[in-house]
């Protein structure tokens, strides 16, 4: 037998248990708005417009802070323009950073997802009291700034390492989004107890499709639409999750923007059939309607 994560047994998309959707909506689409920062003149900054410049990289520190300073604040304007939830995965260190921002998220309602202290780091590589302390300073820094503690974890560079889930659930989170690998939520069984994993989308997200692959704005909307469509009547079979991952520096850009709104105004047209909400609202629904196995507790 080839090494398995050991978090969860296979099964297949037909093998699942019972689940319907608030209001007996078929498909529940979110929005993963990824707020984050990174260090100046140091490394974890991808260089993905100007490879092999030496630090401090300029060029692409001032592209990510586009973001804080512009596209975040588009973006909210466009969700409150289309009354849509949103989830914000946040670098708690923007709360020093970018204080005004995060506050305009409050505002608007978006629950806010620990995404670690900045994206200078990831989890991966960590030892284990380094990456509890890395965690438990992220917690902190949202409790105290959002008067609750994060239901929901994702690690920077989507790069947990062996220990993460069961960090998470010691510390106390519900949920994780670190692993693409279904269109319901799975529960994970760690040595800690139960840790939900709710869908997140490694392909239909800004990264890849638009730094990796050189997805142009057009082409990204298209797959956007065209994963909802499909997956929407897929869902007359079961009920399912799909999320939609997009950053403040990378769809925040205007021409992008311009994309992202016909996205938008296409999938709003399906409110009767579609439940628009958060990752935790997803979570806290599928705990209640199916709770963890005995097993997994």
């Amino acid at each position: 037998m080839l090494p398995t994560p050991g978090l969860f047994p296979y099964a297949g998309i037909h093998d699942r248990p019972k689940l319907e959707w608030p209001e007996g909506k078929r498909l529940a689409v979110y929005f993963a708005l990824n707020v984050e920062y990174t260090s100046y003149g140091s490394g974890g900054l991808a260089q993905c417009y100007s490879p092999g410049l030496n630090h401090p990289n300029t060029y692409n520190w001032g592209w990510r802070e586009y973001g804080n300073r512009v596209g975040g604040w588009r973006l909210i304007d466009l969700f409150d323009e289309h009354r849509l939830p949103l989830t914000v995965l946040l670098n708690t260190a923007c709360y020093d950073h970018c204080p005004a921002l995060v506050a305009a998220f409050r505002a608007l309602g978006a629950e806010i997802v620990a995404h670690g202290p900045t994206n200078s780091a990831h989890p991966n590589g960590m030892d284990l009291e380094q990456e509890r302390a890395w965690i438990q300073e992220a917690t902190e820094a949202i409790r105290l700034h959002e008067g609750a503690a994060p239901a929901g974890w994702m690690s920077p560079g989507a790069d947990p390492s062996f220990n993460t889930e069961a960090l998470l659930a010691k510390a106390g989170y519900r949920y994780t989004l670190d692993w693409p690998i279904d269109d319901q939520p799975v529960w994970m069984r760690t040595k800690e107890g139960p840790l939900l994993s709710v869908p997140y989308p490694q392909e239909v997200n800004d990264v890849p499709m638009v730094l990796m692959h050189n997805g142009t704005a057009t082409a990204f909307a298209d797959m956007m639409i065209d994963n909802f469509d499909e997956i929407l009547r897929q869902s007359s079979k079961q009920p399912l999750a799909y999320g939609i991952t997009i950053h403040t520096f990378i769809t925040g850009q205007p021409f992008r923007i311009k994309q992202f709104r016909r996205v938008l105004e296409h999938m709003t047209r399906f409110r009767d059939d579609v439940w628009f909400t958060k990752s935790g609202d997803i979570a806290k629904h599928y705990a209640a309607a199916v709770p963890a196995p005995a097993n997994e507790t």
